[in-house]
C-alpha cells in the first residue's frame, strides 16, 4: 500500500492505487476520506488536491484506466495509419487487457451494491471518454467521405460504441476462459457488426455474432 513519505505530497495515481489496494485488502470502500487518509498516512489536503470525494476518485480510478489505455497505443508507431475499424479493435483490446491486470478491484467495484451496469455512476466519466473517442473515429472517417448522404452519424455510433462497451464489460466479467480468449473474440465480433451496420451490410455479421452470443449462452 502507498503511503506517504516525509515532505513528500502523494500523486493523483499514487492515491488512486493506495484506494484501490485498500478495497481489496478490506473488501470495502472507506468510510470516510478522514479514515482512508489516515490509512495510507497522508493528510487530507493532499487527497484534496486530486479528488473532491470517495466518489470522485473511484471514477477517477476508471479515468485512469482509459487514459493508460491511449497511452498504449501512443506508443504504436502504426496506430495512427490503422483504419477506423482497427483503431477501435486496438481500443477495446488494449482497455480489458488493463482491466485484466486490475481484474480483482474491476470485479469487486462493480459488483458492491449489485446494480445494473448502466446505472453504475462511478462509471459516469468513461462514458464520456468512450462516446468522444468513438464519435471522434467517425468525424475522421466523414471528413474522407465525398458524398454527404454516405457519410454516418457521430452521435448515434458513440452511443452504439457506449453499449457496445457495457456488453464486453459484462462479458469479460462472466468469462472464464484461458486468457479471457472468449473475451477477445467477442470484441473482434462486435466491433465487426458495429461497423458492418454502419456500412450498411449488417447481416452476415449480425447472424454471426448472435450465433456466437447463443453458443456463448447456452455453455
Amino acid at each position: 500500500m502507498a503511503t506517504k513519505k516525509s515532505g513528500a505530497t502523494q500523486s493523483a495515481a499514487e492515491i488512486a492505487s493506495a484506494y484501490m489496494t485498500y478495497v481489496l485488502d478490506h473488501e470495502k470502500r472507506p468510510a470516510s476520506v478522514y479514515k482512508f487518509c489516515k490509512a495510507i498516512e497522508i493528510s487530507e489536503e493532499d487527497f484534496y488536491q486530486s479528488f473532491g470525494s470517495l466518489n470522485s476518485l473511484q471514477k477517477e480510478v476508471w479515468n485512469m484506466f482509459y487514459d493508460n489505455t491511449l497511452e498504449v497505443l501512443s506508443k504504436n508507431k502504426d496506430y495512427e495509419e490503422f483504419s477506423n475499424r482497427d483503431k477501435m479493435l486496438s481500443f477495446f483490446f488494449t482497455f480489458f487487457e488493463v482491466l485484466s491486470l486490475n481484474r480483482s478491484y474491476v470485479l469487486y467495484s462493480l459488483s458492491e451494491h449489485h446494480m445494473s451496469l448502466k446505472n453504475l455512476e462511478q462509471l459516469k466519466g468513461l462514458r464520456k471518454r468512450i462516446r468522444d473517442y468513438a464519435r471522434e473515429l467517425i468525424a475522421e472517417g466523414n471528413e474522407e467521405k465525398a458524398f454527404k448522404i454516405s457519410r454516418h452519424n457521430p452521435t448515434l455510433f458513440s452511443e452504439g460504441a457506449w453499449l457496445q462497451f457495457l456488453f464486453l464489460l459484462r462479458f469479460w466479467m462472466e468469462d472464464a476462459s484461458k486468457g479471457f480468449e472468449k473475451t477477445d473474440i467477442a470484441i473482434e465480433k462486435s466491433v465487426k457488426t458495429i461497423f458492418d451496420v454502419f456500412d450498411n451490410i449488417p447481416l452476415d455479421s449480425i447472424l454471426d455474432f448472435g450465433k456466437f452470443l447463443f453458443k456463448e449462452n447456452m455453455a
